[in-house]
């Protein structure tokens, strides 16, 4: 079923675009999910599938207070987020599938000498492996990541910041993402956004925005193909 698409209005000029990673590039967001459970296993506890998905997007700064308000001061929040990156980083080694429709878009950028770039919450280090193990790294000028900038998502600094290295406007940007926090950031720093939800859906405040929501990069690239000059 396609989702509806909402275009406030056409910009047919594209200075640079903007992708965020995880669950919008590579297909890592149900791997995150499932050590967040097994970590929580292990430790001898379950927890409700609805936590790790409210994390979709969020920060690592944000976690901790995040799984204490959820799971109450007594869960040994510090223990199973130790234990769940380990298992992640051990998972993570073999390359991670890519999401619908990525190299159909990079491609597409590409040909038309669009300069591309990643914004993250993911850390450098795990970061850069992802994009190096899935051969996505030689489509990006630069990613700025998690452990840079001061003000998460949905706050727009890791957008403002990639704006500034790309010496672009951010009017003339188009970003990527598929979490709530991400499109508002996206939003927040004045570009046009495609939002491609993956494990949770956008949220009324976010459909708010106008954004254009679709069920795939390979819509989005059609949408773009169509306003573009050939």
């Amino acid at each position: 079923m396609n989702m509806a698409i909402k275009i406030t209005e056409t910009r047919t000029k594209i200075a640079a675009a903007i992708f965020d990673m995880d669950g919008l590039l590579i297909d890592s967001e149900r791997m995150s999910l499932a050590c967040w459970h097994d970590a929580a296993l292990e430790l001898g506890h379950t927890i409700s599938e609805h936590i790790p998905l409210g994390m979709i997007g969020m920060h690592s700064s944000k976690t901790e207070s995040y799984l204490r308000s959820e799971l109450g001061k007594d869960f040994p929040v510090m223990t199973l987020r130790a234990r769940t990156h380990e298992i992640y980083l051990e998972r993570s080694q073999s390359a991670i599938d890519l999401r619908p429709g990525v190299l159909e878009l990079l491609d597409y950028l590409r040909e038309r000498a669009i300069p591309c770039a990643v914004a993250t919450s993911t850390r450098r280090s795990i970061a850069i492996h992802h994009l190096e193990t899935t051969r996505l790294l030689p489509y990006f000028q630069f990613a700025v990541c998690g452990d840079e900038i001061t003000h998460p998502k949905p706050a727009p600094e890791i957008y403002l910041k990639a704006i500034a290295k790309l010496n672009a406007q951010a009017a003339d940007c188009i970003v990527f993402e598929d979490s709530n926090f991400g499109a508002q950031a996206g939003h927040a720093a004045g570009c046009r956004v495609f939002m491609v939800p993956d494990l949770r859906p956008a949220l009324p405040e976010t459909k708010a925005l106008g954004l254009t929501i679709v069920d795939s990069l390979h819509q989005a690239k059609t949408i773009l193909a169509g306003e573009l000059p050939r």
